[in-house]
């Protein structure tokens, strides 16, 4: 074990990163996070099977600078509404152990001369306090928005600018060298590696604190000139009171933002507009209120019906617990929405789409049509719905199959998602549901 005590502040930061101790601080960090393989195919359970050998390794390749890092593994995720894919890279499991024992070592130096107005991925700061911020600042009376767009913003982050600026804070040079090192290990994608000259790795564990060095920036420039603002990663809304001063803010800050920090403004994606046009983490503001932006609403119809698709390969009950984690999670992010209406919305699709799928499941006409009677609805109400010759999406909505599967019994063997005092109940007992339905 390596005598920190004795060590100047120049040494202690390196030391530290090739100390067993921390590098299995780092490991613990990875573990929980989970993830899959880097170019090496080495998962985490089989990085664990051998700890103690890998650690080892890892400390005597620090220590004697032959530490290299292995390209990422290049991985294209769709985005929401099929806007093209996200490039996303994964680490080796050892890679990503160094890289969250730098986090963890280096938060503590930044994470205290950051912004009070910068929220993403920071300690015990969440998209909700970053939004409540930006609603307190529209209600205070600035409802114009500067939106800023940072076009491809992690591919285009400047190594050498971004090294220097941690020079200013970190004594110990030899962790800058380890650092810069990792962002030039390369990308893997069809077996072809490429040189990363400049960006950042979406995905690795020092990616956000990274991000946020390089952002730290503009806020301080935003606060110089005395403007408010509110920012989450690379999503950054600066409020005023009117759209001339909008429209000036946008020009110098656009100009700042590609001449100092080498970055580019999206140009088309960037806008200027008053509060309830603008979109900030999935909200938007409506006077003093806050709302769910209409493309947050159409992704979680999607959501919805991709959890509840038809045929039988998918059980109800796989199903109803599906929806249960998702949109307890999703009402929970959105909760601070003063309208209830457009989670009932929401709740109303759910219903439906179960009606759908419970339709779904008597197979016939014949068996649906004893289903409905034996759940109270009158024969010949129920009759006209099931020999009408609609499609099982159109009998969803009908009369008879809306009172044998009521909103009351929804809630019954549901709960209640949104309660009055706006907190998340119990949504779905699946055991409950099986025993009414």
């Amino acid at each position: 074990m390596y005598q920190l005590d004795l060590l100047t502040d120049e040494q202690r930061l390196f030391e530290e990163l090739c100390a067993i101790e921390w590098l299995r601080k780092g490991f613990l960090s990875v573990k929980k996070n989970d993830g899959s393989p880097g170019v090496d195919g080495v998962t985490i359970a089989e990085f664990e099977s051998r700890l103690d050998e890998e650690l080892g390794r890892l400390q005597a390749e620090l220590m004697s600078w032959t530490y290299k890092p292995s390209p990422v593994r290049r991985v294209e995720i769709p985005k929401p509404g099929g806007r093209g894919t996200r490039k996303l890279g994964v680490p080796t499991v050892r890679d990503r152990v160094v890289q969250a024992t730098l986090k963890q070592l280096l938060e503590p130096i930044f994470e205290p001369t950051f912004s009070d107005n910068s929220y993403g991925f920071r300690p015990g700061r969440s998209q909700q306090q970053a939004v409540e911020a930006a609603r307190g600042i529209v209600a205070g009376g600035k409802p114009y928005v500067v939106d800023l767009d940072l076009e491809q913003f992690f591919d285009r982050i400047h190594h050498d600018r971004l090294i220097a600026r941690m020079g200013n804070q970190i004594p110990d040079k030899r962790i800058l060298r380890v650092i810069g090192i990792t962002l030039r290990s390369g990308v893997m994608a069809d077996g072809l590696k490429s040189v990363t000259t400049e960006g950042t790795v979406q995905g690795s564990p020092l990616n956000p604190l990274l991000s946020n060095i390089v952002l730290d920036e503009l806020d301080r420039e935003l606060e110089r000139r005395g403007l408010a603002f509110c920012r989450f990663a690379d999503d950054c809304n600066i409020f005023v009171k009117t759209p001339k001063a909008a429209e000036r803010v946008m020009a110098s800050i656009s100009k700042y933002i590609e001449t100092r920090l080498k970055l580019v403004i999206n140009r088309e994606k960037s806008q200027v507009a008053r509060s309830e046009r603008v979109k900030f983490l999935g909200n938007t503001y409506v006077g003093e209120t806050i709302a769910i932006a209409h493309f947050a609403l159409q992704r979680a119809m999607a959501k919805v019906k991709e959890l509840t698709p038809r045929g039988t390969h998918l059980r109800l009950e796989d199903s109803i617990e599906q929806i249960n984690r998702w949109y307890v999670g999703w009402a929970g992010y959105f909760a601070l929405t003063n309208y209830p209406a457009q989670l009932r919305k929401i709740e109303a699709h759910i219903r439906r789409r179960l009606r759908s799928r419970l339709v779904d499941q008597q197979k016939n006409q014949r068996n649906l049509y004893r289903k409905l009677t034996k759940r109270g609805v009158p024969r010949g109400q129920a009759a006209s719905a099931v020999y009408s010759h609609r499609g099982r999406w159109a009998l969803s909505n009908t009369r008879a199959v809306n009172k044998a599967y009521s909103n009351d019994w929804f809630i019954a063997v549901m709960g209640q998602a949104i309660r009055s005092d706006r907190k998340l109940g119990h949504w779905f007992d699946v055991n409950q549901w099986i025993r009414l339905a």
